[in-house]
C-alpha cells in the first residue's frame, strides 16, 4: 500500500485505540472533522469500511480489527524507534502502557514505578487500573498484569508475585451474631459481598476448593460493588463476609479486625504475571520495566 497513507493509518490507530473520533482529535491536536476525513480517505483507498458508526456508538468492523492487529504493533514500534534515536547514548526513551487489575496495583506496580522512573526518567508510563479482561494487542497496550489462568496461552508470561490464596473473611462481630460457616454451602445463608462480572454481567460465584473437589458458590448479599475499599470497610464494620486476595488484608488479619472463614477451602493461585505478545519484547521500555519488576515486584506479596 502506498506510503502516502501512513498519516491516515496513524490517525486510524489512534481512533481505534480510544474508540472515539473526538478523543482522537484531542490527542492529535486536530479537529474532529480532520480525523473523520483521514479515516474516510483510508477507507476509500482500501475499499473497506473500518468502523461501524451510529449516532451513539462506534466499533471496529472485521476489516478494521484485522488492520489494527496487523498494523498497530508495527507502527507503534516504528514511532518508538523514532523517539529512541533522539536519545543520548545509553538513555532510554519512549512510552509504556500497562493494563493492571486494581487489586494488583499496590503489590506489583507501586513498588516498581519509583525505581523505574528514577532509572529511566524519559520513559513515559501509563497504568490503566481496570478489572475487565483486555485484548492488549487490539487496545494498544504494551503489556498487562493478570492472574495466570486469565492469560492467553500464546502470550509471554513473567512472574511478578509468588503464589497466594483467596480467602473468605469476616469481622468477629459479624461471626458472633450470625455464626461461622463450616462448609461452602453454609455461605448461601450469609450476607456476602460480591461483584458483577464485567464480561458477562452475572454475579461472581465464590470459588473454593479442598483436595480435588471444587465449589462455585452463588453467594448473595444486600450490597454489590466492585470497589475493594468499600467492601473491606463494610466487612470490618460487621456487615457481611467477603472473598478477597489474602495479601490485601494482611494487616486486618494481623490485628484481628478480620478473621479467615473456611480457611481449609481457600484456593491457591499461581500469582500475578506480566504478559505480552512475543514481538513486544523488542520494545526497549518494556524490557527495562521487566528488569525492574523482576527485581522488586516479586518480593512484595
Amino acid at each position: 500500500m502506498k506510503t502516502t497513507l501512513l498519516p491516515q493509518l496513524q490517525v486510524f490507530l489512534v481512533v481505534a485505540r480510544l474508540k472515539s473520533f473526538s478523543a482522537a482529535a484531542r490527542e492529535l491536536s486536530v479537529s474532529p472533522a480532520a480525523v473523520s476525513q483521514s479515516v474516510r480517505q483510508l477507507e476509500a483507498q482500501l475499499r473497506v469500511v473500518l468502523f461501524a458508526r451510529t449516532t451513539r456508538s462506534m466499533s471496529l468492523t472485521d476489516a478494521g480489527r484485522r488492520l489494527l492487529e496487523g498494523a498497530g504493533p508495527g507502527i507503534g514500534q516504528a514511532l518508538a524507534s523514532l523517539t529512541e534515536v533522539s536519545a543520548q547514548p545509553g538513555e532510554a526513551v519512549g512510552q509504556l502502557k500497562l493494563t493492571v487489575p486494581e487489586v494488583a496495583v499496590p503489590f506489583v506496580i507501586t513498588p516498581v514505578l519509583p525505581t523505574f522512573r528514577a532509572r529511566h526518567p524519559r520513559v513515559e508510563v501509563e497504568v490503566v487500573a481496570e478489572n475487565r479482561l483486555v485484548d492488549i494487542v487490539a487496545e494498544g497496550y504494551d503489556a498487562g498484569v493478570r492472574l495466570h489462568e486469565a492469560i492467553e496461552r500464546d502470550m509471554v508470561q513473567i512472574r511478578l508475585s509468588p503464589a497466594f490464596r483467596f480467602v473468605v473473611v469476616g469481622a468477629p462481630s459479624y461471626l458472633e451474631r450470625h455464626g461461622t460457616p463450616q462448609r461452602p454451602e453454609d455461605l448461601l445463608r450469609h450476607e456476602c459481598f460480591t461483584i458483577r462480572m464485567p464480561s458477562s454481567g452475572g454475579l461472581y460465584a465464590w470459588e473454593l476448593e479442598r483436595g480435588r473437589r471444587n465449589w462455585r458458590v452463588p453467594v448473595r448479599g444486600g450490597v454489590l460493588t466492585n470497589d475493594r475499599a468499600l467492601t473491606l470497610a463494610l466487612v470490618e464494620q460487621g456487615l457481611g463476609l467477603a472473598y478477597v486476595f489474602e495479601p490485601a488484608v494482611k494487616e486486618q488479619l494481623r490485628t484481628g479486625r478480620l478473621v479467615r472463614v473456611l480457611e481449609e477451602y481457600a484456593p491457591t493461585v499461581p500469582g500475578f504475571f506480566l504478559y505480552f505478545p512475543s514481538r513486544a519484547q523488542r520494545s526497549g521500555p518494556l524490557r527495562l520495566f521487566i528488569d525492574v519488576a523482576k527485581e522488586l515486584a516479586v518480593k512484595t506479596v
